[in-house]
């Protein structure tokens, strides 16, 4: 009989299990964050500052990704749901809007002591989550206890790391980050990690979601404003349609297959991780709407070809990430090829000129019909078959 306020790991075959209402609300704090990662990546590209835009854009989405992923993780395993649990996730929370609100400093700057300061306090509230673990469970103390001695480590080395300056700061972030993604891997060498396969994958899609439906939202305003001194309407219907093709096919295709079957062993992690990928070009679609909207009106200092990759690379490599991680392991002979010939395509429809998001919208938008189809015939074969 378990304690009361003990925490125990939840059955991983327990019915029913979906996203909470505390999950999403998480959720919604750390979109935030990548609304203004985006938004900051977007006006980077607009002042020609590419390569700074990128790579700030990438540090960012780490400190917001990371947490956000391991908090998700934890919960599918081990979730009382009670006032403790509740008030730690409402710490990482306040720490996800600290990270929010030290992105402008961090592009313009190219100063990460805010977002820092919000990553190590959402890390160490999530710390107390796993203290309690650790406390209730001593089977698997083990395993438990590398992960928090892990965890707070390299907390600590986030805070040392901000008093160097130079190459050494960059090769620590490095080292660090290096750092982080290995204590879970290296803390599941002692024990499993259990988790809810069904709950993971509705875990992630909400997420994904999420962060499709703000990428429509900050396009959108982009958009809106573009139109007040813009008079080139039909360039803006195409902006706009094939803005909505590629993202209405980005959640078609990453829908379109259950992969909680493909979470076993070793593959958990490289899925997991392999989302991160996934999630920051979700968002970038959304930033390279916001600068080709900025194109068209004149104010964005870069190339039209330029200014067209910034919304079809990020979808090819969305589509392409997807691909890697679960749809090719669904799909059989044609449908197989479909995805990675769309990254192809994307990125041709780069050199396009003005109409290039269209045309990669109709590539997305027939990479869909293809994929139905094939997918119909598979099933029609089947029945035949039986």
């Amino acid at each position: 009989m378990t304690a009361k306020g003990a925490v125990s790991a939840r059955p991983a075959d327990e019915e029913h299990r979906v996203a909470t209402p505390l999950e999403l609300f998480f959720d919604l704090c750390f979109v935030v964050a990548i609304a203004q990662a985006g938004r900051e990546l977007s006006t980077a590209i607009i002042h020609d500052q590419i390569g700074h835009g990128l790579a700030s854009y990438a540090t960012i989405f780490f400190a917001i990704w990371w947490p956000w992923m391991n908090y998700s993780w934890f919960a599918s395993g081990f979730d009382p749901d009670d006032p403790p649990f509740r008030l730690a996730t409402f710490a990482q929370m306040t720490g996800a809007l600290v990270i929010a609100a030290g992105v402008p400093r961090a592009f313009e700057k190219q100063d990460i002591v805010v977002v820092v300061i919000g990553y190590v306090i959402v890390r160490l509230a999530f710390a107390t989550q796993l203290i309690r673990v650790y406390r209730d469970n001593a089977e698997m103390r083990p395993m438990i206890g590398r992960w928090l001695a892990g965890l707070v480590t390299v907390q600590a080395c986030w805070g040392l790391e901000q008093l160097l300056h130079g190459h050494a700061f960059q090769i620590a972030f490095g080292v660090l980050v290096v750092a982080e993604l290995a204590v879970p891997f290296w803390a599941s060498r002692s024990g499993d990690i259990p988790f809810h396969p069904h709950h993971i994958v509705d875990r992630y899609g909400c997420f994904t979601l999420i962060v499709l439906g703000e990428t429509v939202a900050s396009a959108t305003v982009a958009i809106q404003e573009a139109t007040t001194v813009h008079e080139d309407l039909g360039a803006l219907i195409a902006l706009v349609l094939g803005g909505l093709l590629i993202v209405f096919a980005a959640w078609w295709i990453y829908f379109a297959y259950d992969a909680a079957d493909l979470l076993a062993d070793s593959s958990a992690f490289l899925w997991g991780y392999g989302h991160y990928f996934i999630f920051a070009a979700a968002a970038g679609i959304g930033a390279g709407i916001q600068v080709c909207a900025a194109w068209l009106t004149g104010t964005a200092h870069v190339s039209v070809t330029l200014a067209a990759s910034t919304v079809t690379v990020p979808s090819a490599v969305f589509y392409l990430m997807v691909w890697l991680l679960q749809a090719r392991l669904f799909k059989k002979g044609l449908a197989q090829a479909v995805l990675p010939a769309v990254t192809v395509a994307l990125v041709i429809c780069t050199f396009a000129g003005r109409y290039a998001v269209l045309l990669a919208g109709l590539c997305c938008a027939a990479a869909v019909v293809v994929g139905v189809y094939e997918r119909r015939l598979q099933e029609a074969n089947q029945e035949s078959a039986a």
